[in-house]
């Protein structure tokens, strides 16, 4: 039994999806999570409630309320129809824009970790040497949080290539368009095509064992060597 061009198409999507999510959330994720670490606000708890939220709230629930603030009548769909870009549900972009909420806190928080872990003495040694803050934030933080990164992008990754609910409720299970794996394991066991559905399954769970074993090794490592 070998995959169908429908199976590989879902796969290749499935892949650019879980690529672009999480090169952006890095991005994202990098000064959110920096703040996180070091500030005193108040607002520090809620908005750590708010990132951490896609953890606890049904996929089902979080596509929904997107599926309703970006269609048509809804305020981020009225935003992006005036920006010129159309309605965003049941396309790509709709999808990347789901994953990107829905794989959040898997990209801030182990950011998160790595930030408070280097604490505060190495950026006081980079003002002494009067070293802007930007300057030490590339030159000191980045490098001692490198493993930090390497977790959450394992993460992120791995946590977009296996999501459902949130692609089903946005992006629905249109070929070529929004069929990731997920979908197209649910549409093979719809029609009862058991035999694909198993090499699609397969291919999953040795993916989510692969994964779960490097982050494991990582983190093992970072142990030993005290990051």
């Amino acid at each position: 039994m070998v995959l169908s061009s429908d199976d590989l198409n879902a796969v290749w999507l499935t892949l650019q999806l879980a690529s672009l999510t999480t090169v952006v959330l890095l991005v994202l994720a990098t000064p959110m999570a920096w703040w996180l670490a070091r500030t005193t606000s108040p607002w520090r708890t809620p908005i750590s409630a708010i990132v951490a939220l896609p953890l606890v709230l049904p996929p089902t629930v979080l596509g929904f309320y997107l599926l309703v603030a970006l269609g048509p009548n809804g305020p981020g769909g009225q935003l992006t129809q005036w920006l010129g870009w159309g309605s965003l549900p049941f396309t790509f972009g709709g999808l990347l824009l789901g994953s990107l909420i829905y794989s959040l806190p898997f990209a801030v928080q182990p950011l998160q970790y790595a930030f408070e872990t280097i604490g505060t003495r190495p950026m006081e040694v980079a003002a002494t040497l009067r070293a802007r803050p930007i300057d030490a934030f590339f030159s000191v933080a980045l490098p001692l949080a490198r493993r930090g990164f390497v977790t959450a992008a394992i993460l992120t990754f791995a946590h977009t290539v296996g999501e459902f609910g949130v692609v089903m409720m946005l992006g629905g299970n249109i070929p070529g368009q929004t069929r990731v794996v997920s979908t197209q394991i649910y549409g093979h066991v719809e029609a009862m095509e058991y035999a694909q559905a198993h090499w699609l399954a397969g291919g999953m769970l040795v993916f989510s064992f692969v994964v779960l074993l490097a982050a494991g090794r990582l983190q093992r490592r970072n142990m030993r060597i005290g990051l």
